[in-house]
């Protein structure tokens, strides 16, 4: 029996393994085995029974069967090899991201003494040697990471050789299991207490000396008539009990001990909550998103910002359930999970599942299997479309538009949204795309009727759309009323804002005090050694920061170029804008959302709560604070720069910068009072600053797709750029030049560049970029594909280009 085994590597194909005849009748689709590969071990899965024997290759036999039932569906791997096919990389990478790492097993390699190894223990002369030899004479193996230990040094291999030579000692490799169920303790009554053969009296004169112990069994009493098996956690918290006091219980034969597994899922609500009614705007909506489904159509849910959009998901999702099927709501940003999970899991309670890359490794396996049995409704990022669904009704993909739902490293470089779309389709389930500044391929795609559109332009009951206010910075400077980088009227705004009682949002997307340090001098300016770029100051750690590649360095007192102590901070972060602040509104309490100060999610939902609840004034933040979260007492929101998010070298620029300043102004007023943005500029006459100040929708998608149409961006024209990396400049420069000659002979004017990035080196990589436009055109585009494949396989074929890095972004 020849079966197709897959591997979370990034190689071409999937192996052949035969299966020794005592397994055969245990292998299907979709289980784990273990293999052997390269004198390691790795668990694969199963993904054809009826491989076709090659003569050239004599397969390996598997090893052992790992897993009882599969823990993936056919319908994970078709969605896997599409994503293999359109985003051009290798399955394998694609099973590396979609299958959690406590499932991915992979061998450790471990010493073992040889017979020969005591007797020749005193003739040993190398210390090391005889380190190693002794620790084995006390273990019967020894991992290598644990033989690092014992010599306190990461190069071990060359002692490890000189010991196999001596045949003194062997290796060997063994499959390390990363999941473990939770298994915990659970206690009842002892036989002769349950069935009353035994007074419980007698009990407590065992007891009677103990005063733990007695309130022990005075919990137990009041708990065991409620579950067979009382939980030790539950005791412990009724009671002052403790391990031994359970220890002593039990040698008495008073009660029994078990382990039982026990999830590591967290019941997140009750369930019990009652929505309240929809408004007739929201009932309209919701009708008209039926009537699409009806067709057959997925839709775009287009809402202003504080339209309710959440209220209609919940309708249709208690619809979904009540049919049996499942539900994937994808967010972009894990940040954002907090305050869904706390509504939707008022309605649902433990059918809610929250899936996202900073769980802990066990807490993500049981989730993952859980698709496959108790969980209905699953929130998350763009990797929880990769959940084995048994029965998916609806996706809904919320704030749409964003850019985090596409990966950039590493491959594959997917897009979530376009991924969800062609789930639906394999699962035959329906997509709801969510956004108030929907993105331009889905704005184009619903206005050719790809798409069901469906508009919702009233903000939910009394709350209006914020009065937007433009304040010409250059105007400003001159005559004279900037106050560091606050602007007269902006601070006037924010005293009264205040004074008010209500809240102040303040956005500035980039983190740190500020981005460059310079000698007033000589000009000099702290630079990263690993980047072509400036260090960015953070003033309360007293250091220099890359944001690229984490490199730190003390901030200088004197400039290490001339000497001097003319050091001077220019440009303005969120740290500084706090700084400042505490200055302007000194009995303020000013909090900063960004990467600094929410680098977990405790820290992060710690600053939501204290806003939430009004404890904190002003929260100021990067773009984090731009994406969904919802506060009812936010009076002002300002913009302090918005030229340099417009500015972007990126045909995305204007399309990115209305999202941001159009999703941040929509924090504003979102309850019954009308609230107040002001953006601050130096362009106040740019397209972009206009229309947001009349949220002009349509002026804007109808400017910007014309000009897209005019230049051949997408979403008229598809899109390929290659990155190419290398250590050295010249080679990175020549490989670029080749891949391009290569592509122009055949695609001609399609192919754009090489062409260096506004940043040039990124970890001492040197980067160059290759694009080509594409007619929207599948036999074309499969074509061009197949030649990129082709080239970049003919470039790690030439003599020294093995270390050549070549990242294929398809729709960057």
């Amino acid at each position: 029996m020849l079966i197709k085994v897959l591997l979370p590597l990034a190689i071409p194909k999937s192996y052949t393994y035969s299966v020794p005849e005592d397994l055969q009748s245990q292998i299907v689709f979709g289980i784990r085995v273990e293999i052997p590969l390269r004198r390691k071990l790795y668990s694969g899965i199963v993904v054809s029974l009826d491989a076709e024997p090659d003569e050239l290759v004599n397969p390996k036999s598997i090893i052992s069967i790992i897993d009882a039932q599969p823990i993936i569906t056919p319908t994970q791997l078709k969605l896997w090899k599409w994503i293999a096919s359109y985003y051009c990389c290798t399955l394998g990478e694609v099973m590396n991201i979609a299958i959690p790492s406590g499932l991915k097993l992979h061998s450790e390699t471990r010493i073992s003494p040889t017979l020969a190894l005591e007797a020749h223990l005193q003739h040993i002369v190398d210390d090391d040697e005889f380190m190693i030899a002794e620790a084995l004479t006390n273990n019967a193996e020894i991992s290598i990471d644990e033989l690092r230990s014992i010599l306190g040094k990461n190069s071990v291999y060359p002692k490890i050789k000189s010991l196999l030579d001596q045949r003194l000692i062997s290796i060997s490799e063994h499959l390390l299991e990363k999941y473990k169920p939770k298994t915990q303790d659970f206690f009842r009554f002892s036989e002769s207490y349950r069935i009353k053969e035994t007074s419980i009296d007698y009990a407590f004169e065992l007891t009677q000396r103990s005063e733990k112990q007695t309130s022990t069994l005075l919990a137990m009493l009041s708990l065991s008539p409620k579950m067979e098996w009382v939980d030790k956690s539950d005791l412990y918290k009724k009671c002052s009990a403790d391990s031994t006091v359970m220890r002593a219980l039990v040698k008495k034969n008073i009660l029994e001990k078990e382990h039982f597994e026990v999830s590591r899922l967290k019941e997140v609500g009750d369930g019990d909550y009652r929505l309240p009614p929809m408004s007739k705007h929201q009932e309209a909506a919701y009708k008209a998103i039926k009537d699409f489904f009806d067709e057959d159509k997925n839709v775009l849910l287009f809402g202003v910002t504080g339209s309710g959009k959440t209220r209609i998901y919940t309708e249709i999702i208690q619809e979904v359930l009540a049919n049996g099927q499942q539900v994937l709501f994808l967010l972009p940003e894990i940040a954002l999970t907090t305050q869904l999970v706390q509504r939707l899991s008022k309605t649902f309670g433990s059918e809610v599942g929250v899936y996202h890359s900073r769980l802990n490794p066990q807490s993500r396996v049981e989730l993952f299997q859980s698709a496959l049995g108790e969980k209905s409704i699953f929130i998350g990022a763009r990797s929880s479309i990769f959940l084995p669904f048994k029965n998916l009704g609806l996706i809904v993909v919320d704030e749409e538009h964003d850019p985090s739902y596409k990966q950039s490293d590493p491959a594959p470089r997917y897009q979530g949204r376009d991924t969800a779309l062609l789930l639906s389709k394999l699962t035959n389930s329906k997509v709801i795309l969510g956004s108030a500044t929907p993105s331009m391929e889905t704005y184009l795609n619903g206005k050719e009727g790809k798409l069901g559109v469906v508009n919702l332009i009233h903000r939910y009951g009394e709350a209006t759309l914020p009065d937007i206010e433009i304040i010409d910075l250059k105007d400003m400077y001159a005559k004279n009323k900037m106050r560091s980088m606050f602007s007269l009227p902006l601070l006037t705004a924010m005293k009264a804002t205040l004074e008010a009682g209500e809240q102040i949002l303040l956005f500035q997307n980039r983190r740190g005090y500020s981005p460059t340090l310079q000698c007033t001098v000589c000009s000099w300016t702290g630079e990263c050694p690993n980047c072509d770029v400036s260090l960015t100051t953070h003033q309360y750690h007293s250091e220099l920061r890359c944001h690229y590649c984490g490199y730190k360095h003390t901030i200088p007192k004197t400039c290490p170029a001339c000497g001097n102590d003319k050091l001077v901070k220019l440009g303005f972060g969120t740290e500084k804008i706090e700084d400042e602040l505490r200055r302007y509104l000194k009995d303020a309490k000013v909090a900063r959302l960004d990467y600094d100060t929410a680098k977990t999610r405790n820290q992060f939902e710690s600053i939501i709560y204290d806003f939430e609840h009004h404890h904190t004034d002003v929260l100021i933040g990067t773009q984090m604070i731009t994406k969904g979260l919802d506060f009812d007492n936010i009076g002002l929101v300002g913009v302090l720069l918005a030229d340099k998010i417009m500015n972007f070298p990126d045909f995305r620029a204007n399309e990115r910068a209305f999202q941001l300043f159009t999703q941040v102004a929509g924090r504003a007023g979102r309850r019954k009072k009308k609230g107040k943005v002001m953006i601050q500029t130096f362009n106040p006459q740019h397209d972009v600053i206009q229309e947001t100040l009349r949220l002009d929708y349509k002026k804007f998608y109808t400017r910007e797709l014309s000009e897209r149409e005019q230049f051949l961006y997408p979403p008229f024209f598809r899109q390929i750029t290659l990155t190419i990396k290398h250590k050295s400049q010249e080679k990175a420069q020549a490989v670029a030049q080749f891949i391009a000659q290569r592509l122009t002979d055949v695609l001609g004017k399609r192919v754009i560049g090489p062409a260096t990035p506004s940043i040039a080196r990124i970890r001492n990589q040197y980067i160059q970029l290759v694009s080509i436009k594409m007619e929207k055109d599948r036999t074309a585009i499969a074509k061009i594909k197949q030649l990129v494949h082709a080239v970049k396989s003919e470039v790690h074929q030439q003599k020294n280009n093995s270390t050549v890095r070549i990242n294929i972004n398809v729709d960057p």
